[in-house]
């Protein structure tokens, strides 16, 4: 998905490559995921308003020390989790870090991996760990080139699309218990509004998606094929209708 919004917005082929394996590797940062007890932490925290991103932390929380969101979070609410039944030993903690603390668990695994991906071939370049962590810290690409920020948008705009289309991610970390496209691009428009994402990124995803680009993806992701009504919204939404 995002080196294909990516191509339309007209990156050359050599970036793309680069960036494809940047967007391959976006979650290396949550190596060891225990799917059940990440989603009761943070399944948890999102049903009573609880920041789950460090930017949204640290607008809470402002005292924070900057990199420590982890810890400030397991501070104040380790022992409400103990008392709502979620264990918190050392594997908990890493789960959430996962979240509060991406940046210095992908700095660690890009470390590890960095001479493994050279006897690939892969050239790793500062950029791509950028673009990797924009959506939950904007701040680190202040500065950056233009092009570095808009393929970080659209690694933030491809991947949130797909995650409000997941069936079993909504089930295990949204407490959804359906997907609807209106939603999915309501909160890419949220993101929008906060300037998160800019015009571009998000018209052309939408183009894509309902050129029927996407359908493949969609229907995995939900395990069915998108509905006649679901459809329709995606040529609204197209075309710039709510």
């Amino acid at each position: 998905m995002c080196t294909a919004v990516a191509a339309e917005l007209g990156h050359p082929p050599d970036r793309l490559r680069q960036y494809q394996i940047a967007c391959l590797l976006h979650d290396l940062g949550r190596a060891g995921l225990d799917r059940k007890q990440f989603g009761a932490i943070w399944s948890w925290a999102r049903r009573r308003g609880i920041p789950t991103r460090p930017r949204e932390w640290r607008a809470i929380h402002p005292n924070t020390v900057y990199g420590r969101e982890t810890e400030a979070f397991l501070a104040l609410y380790t022992d409400k989790l103990e008392r709502a039944g979620i264990r918190m030993d050392r594997w908990s903690q890493a789960q959430v870090e996962m979240r509060l603390g991406y940046a210095r668990r992908l700095s660690r695994r890009l470390r590890e991996i960095k001479p493994k991906l050279l006897d690939l071939g892969v050239q790793w370049k500062p950029w791509m760990a950028l673009v990797m962590l924009y959506y939950y810290y904007p701040e680190k690409l202040e500065g950056a080139k233009p092009w570095v920020r808009q393929l970080a948008e659209v690694l933030v705009a491809c991947e949130q699309f797909e995650a409000y289309s997941n069936r079993r991610r909504g089930e295990d970390y949204y407490t959804r218990s359906r997907e609807t496209l209106a939603e999915a691009f309501g909160y890419l428009e949220k993101l929008r509004l906060e300037g998160i994402l800019s015009d571009p990124v998000a018209q052309t995803l939408r183009n894509l998606a309902a050129r029927g680009a996407f359908d493949r993806i969609l229907a995995e992701a939900r395990g069915c094929v998108l509905s006649a009504r679901e459809r329709r919204v995606l040529k609204r939404l197209a075309k710039g209708v709510a």
